[in-house]
């Protein structure tokens, strides 16, 4: 068996989105609502990119830092304290938005109606110990 390159999986979801009206159709993550965030590393402002299960609240795209239930949050958390103007690739768009992470009546609600539409999130909070973070992508209408 070849060794997994989390770089090329990466890409090769991306290709497979932007050639299906922004969907993935074949593999684990078929059906699943993905999208492309890319950020700057907190530390050193370099580019950074992340694809991520999404759901929906008043045209906000609504994410979560479970990195698959692991007890560390993921590293874009931190980017996106740091650097909050982002850009979203989702629905076969892409465009400029404003992360926000919820504070805690907000994250409750928000991660309520995440697991809702997305239930396979359920179990994290308890498998990774902690509690994850929600983080709102509000686009930015430049015009």
């Amino acid at each position: 068996m070849p060794d997994f390159d989390p770089i090329e999986f990466e890409n090769s979801l991306i290709q497979e989105m932007r050639a299906n009206d922004g969907k993935v159709t074949s593999g684990p993550l078929a059906g699943h609502p993905l999208l492309v965030l890319s950020s700057s590393g907190a530390k050193t402002n370099e580019p950074r990119r992340a694809i991520l299960t999404f759901s929906r609240d008043n045209g906000a795209y609504i994410v979560a830092g479970t990195a698959g239930g692991s007890p560390t949050t993921p590293a874009w958390v931190s980017n996106l304290r740091e650097h909050p103007e982002v850009t979203v690739e989702a629905e076969n768009r892409t465009f400029p938005a404003m992360a926000t992470i919820a504070d805690p009546d907000e994250r409750n609600r928000l991660w309520e109606q995440h697991v809702t539409t997305l239930p396979w999130f359920a179990d994290y909070p308890e498998q990774s110990g902690r509690t994850i973070p929600v983080v709102r992508l509000t686009p930015i209408d430049r015009n």
